[in-house]
């Protein structure tokens, strides 16, 4: 047995981890009772299991303890690790294949390699193993092998293995980069140390030397690829803390191509070599040792291996790691910031080992950036120079005299098309102090500023750099509270810094004519012509008050209150950039949570909003702000809802509130039926146009009366219809329901799309004079897109059946109604609010709560159980909360003006609500 050597400081005593001695004393005395090999391996197994056992638990306790003890923990499992696989090739070699007087050829070196070689693994890191021989395998070397392989899967260990001669190692090294990157790791183990020896030597003489431009080329390539199968965004708010941008990879991958180029064992070496600073190495080394940390405990939570910090695996990852509530934010939303930090900060050390690798050759020097690259090439102003393709300054001294130039730098940038020299991105780091106030108030540092958002086409490029340089939290302080603040819920795909960078985005491709087809109406606006200084300077604050206790959208515009002067805008701009902020929800939530199709939503709308001029902005913002959330946020739906509200909306506005009463847009849908129905009879119009109520005209589109008048033509009172449309301007499918009209048959429907797994969006009922229900549903499928055209037949079905009492949905319905478990750690307080001003004829009841599968169809059955008329409804989900918005009345057709009413129906609501809660997590 050969002495054991440590990788490095452990997180406990060594021999509380694995103890040689004892092990393998171990063994010897199991296997000398064994009678054949097949007992030897089960003893083998058996006592490393135990081991194992052991030494795994040991090493968890101890980092329960000291949660962020990553690095001694990383080593620990390596020397666990070492102690099996040594154990397993002690075993093989002396009791199962004994040779006592090995040959040259049968020489045998065991080497670590990849992570395991490099001496850092996770709990359930795989262990990668490298065989070395020096000529072609003998067969006894691949008994040795093949036995020891066993008796390590037996373990459940994840082994990787390949059995090699040097030569072999070479000439794959030179083929495959994956391979070369794992040579570069390698570590001796055990066996024969000489055949190791060889190999190193032979590896930085054949293999590495002279071959560092290919090598970095291809890790640059393939960190690329990586990070485009990973989503390419540093700010995902599931980040895949081993794979994804700014996580352990990226580091390793420096480490791996600074090793290579500068043949450094560690990266405290960088500093020397004066690629780092000392301030860089120990951000390098705090990036690395809370990644692991939170890696290691992922794992651990799972009990297996798993990189994908995911919402329910936050959570504990960050109780683990001792976050706490504070501040009025939760803890996993504190964890969740500092790893943005940290994710921040590794891309600013990726791109100082980049430049520090054009320096030495080793790199290709970048392009003008693609938007500029064809176009001349503008003169660089008084006080800048190129480096190395880089925008970098002639005098650091004249640079620094002025605290302006920390913010006519990234102008310059922007206007040139020139990425920032990290040499002068240091600079600027270390001079934040500059902005000050004395510097925020000044006239000129306000018009840089603005100049930088406003006349360069693509502001989003230079604030993102000033965000992740600090200037943008130096220059205006109250940004700095929601640098890489995550807000924990499934809405949001970004950081609170990153979405408001976004919404920025957005706005300058609106603005250059990118996103006309998909956004008629704000693409318009822009063209016609808006103060461009409000609109850009409200989008940069309006989510400046989130994570505070108060109201974000009042807390914002306190602070737009302060930062708009700052920034030199006038009185007028001012004031309508507080507006803007304090109302920069109002526009989605009439469209999203209210029934514009009710006249009083749009005449409510109007008086809030004004005038046209502040309608046109708060527009533009509302679509920026809804893109801005995340890729798949903005669809054909909420464009359709913001679209109709801000005509008609704007129609009020420009030509009265009578414009929008009922009795006209009456006449008009009347009109519209007739056109589309030419082949009918006058009798038949004429019953079909009488038989309906005013709001029956102006809820629907023609193509849903069309529908319902077909669906109503002969229908016997014990019959049910149904027709489904794909409704692709809205993106959801339209199912119209025709029936005679019953208490409770709004609730039924909501059974029997909760039953078919329909995501209800909106909906609305109506009874016609002559006893029948009409109903409107509009759903989508779990992916939030409409139906299958194929799917539509069994949909229709299965919806009927329920409708006719063939299934009871109330039954059905529990087994499928639960709460997955990545979503079950979303806290979503419930709030149920009463508005009678809303509509001129219903209450509307507005239930914000935790989103489940039968949640719609609780609540409506609860409603009609209390006698109450639900006439429609309108959903809006934001991730793991939803929005129910009932309008009602009783069964008088009167409103719920009673407060004891109100508070009854409240409780039986909620009762509802908490019932669900238990049975979906049961």
């Amino acid at each position: 047995m050969t002495e054991v050597e440590t990788p490095g400081e452990l997180i406990c005593p060594a021999s509380l981890i694995f103890d040689d001695a004892d092990v393998f004393a171990k063994l010897d005395a199991q296997i000398a009772g064994a009678a054949d090999a097949k007992a030897i391996r089960a003893a083998t197994v058996e006592t490393l299991k135990a081991a194992q056992a052991t030494g795994r638990a040991t090493i968890a306790d101890a980092f329960a303890k000291d949660p962020f003890a990553a690095y001694p923990l990383t080593k620990s499992y390596t020397y666990l690790t070492d102690g099996l696989v040594r154990a397993a090739l002690y075993v093989a070699k002396t009791h199962l294949h004994p040779l006592p007087t090995p040959t040259e050829s049968e020489r045998l070196a065991l080497l670590a390699v990849g992570g395991y070689g490099r001496g850092e693994m996770a709990p359930f890191s795989d262990v990668d193993l490298l065989f070395l021989t020096p000529y072609k395998i003998t067969a006894w070397a691949e008994s040795v092998i093949e036995s020891m392989l066993y008796i390590l899967w037996d373990l459940k260990l994840k082994v990787g293995h390949a059995s090699r001669t040097v030569k072999d190692c070479l000439r794959l090294g030179r083929e495959d980069f994956t391979i070369r990157t794992a040579l570069l790791e390698q570590r001796f183990i055990a066996g024969h140390q000489p055949l190791a020896e060889e190999l190193d030597a032979r590896l930085w003489k054949e293999l590495f030397k002279n071959t560092a431009r290919e090598f970095v080329e291809a890790k640059l390539e393939e960190r690329s690829d990586r990070l485009k199968r990973h989503g390419g965004q540093r700010y995902l708010v599931e980040p895949n803390v081993k794979e994804g941008k700014g996580g352990l990879r990226d580091l390793q991958s420096l480490f791996w191509i600074a090793k290579y180029t500068r043949r450094v064992k560690t990266v405290a070496a960088l500093v020397d070599a004066k690629v780092f600073t000392e301030e860089e190495r120990d951000d390098f080394a705090a990036a690395e040792n809370f990644l692991w940390a939170a890696r290691s405990h992922l794992h651990l939570v799972a009990n297996r291996a798993n990189e994908v910090l995911s919402f329910d695996m936050q959570v504990e990852v960050a109780d683990r790691m001792d976050y706490r509530d504070h501040d009025g934010r939760r803890a996993v939303e504190h964890f969740m910031q500092d790893y943005f930090r940290h994710a921040t900060r590794v891309g600013e050390l990726t791109r100082i080992i980049l430049t520090d690798l054009e320096a030495q050759h080793v790199k290709q020097e970048p392009s003008i950036v693609t938007m500029l690259r064809n176009a001349r090439r503008k003169k660089l102003k008084p006080g800048y120079k190129l480096r190395q393709n880089r925008l970098d300054v002639a005098g650091k001294k004249t640079f620094l005299r002025d605290p302006l130039n920390l913010l006519r730098v990234f102008e310059e940038a922007l206007r040139t098309g020139y990425l920032i020299h990290p040499d002068l991105m240091r600079l600027i780091d270390a001079n934040l102090h500059l902005l000050n106030e004395k510097t925020r108030w000044n006239k000129d540092a306000s018009k840089i500023f603005l100049d930088t958002l406003l006349k360069h086409g693509n502001p989003e490029r230079a604030l993102r750099r000033m965000n992740e340089l600090g200037v943008l939290g130096a220059f205006i302080p109250e940004f700095g509270n929601i640098i890489a603040m995550m807000q924990f819920n499934m809405y949001h795909s970004y950081t609170v810094d990153e979405h408001t960078i976004q919404t920025i985005s957005v706005l300058a491709q609106i603005e250059r004519a990118e996103l006309v087809e998909e956004l008629p109406i704000a693409s318009s606006i822009l063209k016609e012509g808006i103060n461009r200084r409000v609109i850009y300077v409200a989008l940069l604050v309006h989510d400046l008050g989130k994570g505070q206790k108060e109201d974000h959208s009042i807390l914002g515009a306190k602070l737009a209150r302060q930062i708009a002067p700052r920034l030199g805008l006038n009185s007028e701009e001012c004031e309508t950039v507080e507006w803007l902020v304090r109302y920069h929800l109002l526009m989605s939530d009439m469209a999203q949570k209210r029934d514009i199709a009710d006249p009083r939503t749009v005449r409510d709308f109007a008086k809030a909003v004004k005038t046209v001029k502040r309608l046109d902005l708060l527009c533009v913002l509302t679509v920026c702000d809804i893109r801005g959330v995340g890729p798949d946020t903005w669809n054909n739906w909420k464009a359709s809802l913001i679209r109709a509200l801000y005509r008609q909306t704007r129609r009020g506005l420009e030509n009265g509130m009578e414009a929008l009463n009922r009795e006209e847009r009456g006449s008009e849908a009347k009109k519209n039926l007739r056109a589309a129905l030419p082949d009918w009879e006058a009798k038949a119009l004429r019953a079909e146009t009488t038989r309906h109520y005013p709001p029956y005209w102006q809820g629907l589109h023609v193509t849903a009366h069309v529908d319902f008048a077909i669906l109503l033509r002969g229908l016997d009172t014990d019959e049910v219809r149904t027709e489904l449309t794909p409704d692709e301007d809205r993106d959801a499918t339209r199912v119209c329901f025709a029936m005679a009209d019953h208490p409770g048959i709004f609730s039924r429907m909501c059974g029997a799309l909760a039953l078919v797994g329909a995501n209800v969006v909106d909906a609305r009922t109506y009874t016609t004079k002559d006893g029948f229900a009409t109903a409107a549903f509009w759903i989508q499928d779990s992916e939030g897109s409409p139906y299958e055209a194929a799917k539509l037949p069994r949909l229709k079905g299965m919806i009927e059946k329920t409708l006719k009492g063939e299934v009871v949905a109330r039954d059905a319905l529990k087994s499928r109604d639960k709460v997955k478990k990545r979503e079950a750690q979303f806290r979503v307080p419930t709030s149920i609010t009463f508005d009678n001003e809303g509509s001129e004829i219903y209450t509307i009841i507005e239930v914000d709560t935790r989103d489940r599968p039968g949640l719609l169809f609780d609540l409506t059955r609860t409603l009609a159980n209390a006698n109450i008329y639900i006439a429609s409804a309108v959903i809006a989900t934001y991730g793991a909360q939803v929005v129910d918005t009932f309008y009602v009345k009783d069964m008088f057709g009167l409103k719920f003006h009673s407060k004891s009413k109100q508070a009854g129906i409240e409780r039986k609501l909620r009762t509802a609500i908490s019932q669900g809660v238990e049975r979906a997590q049961k």
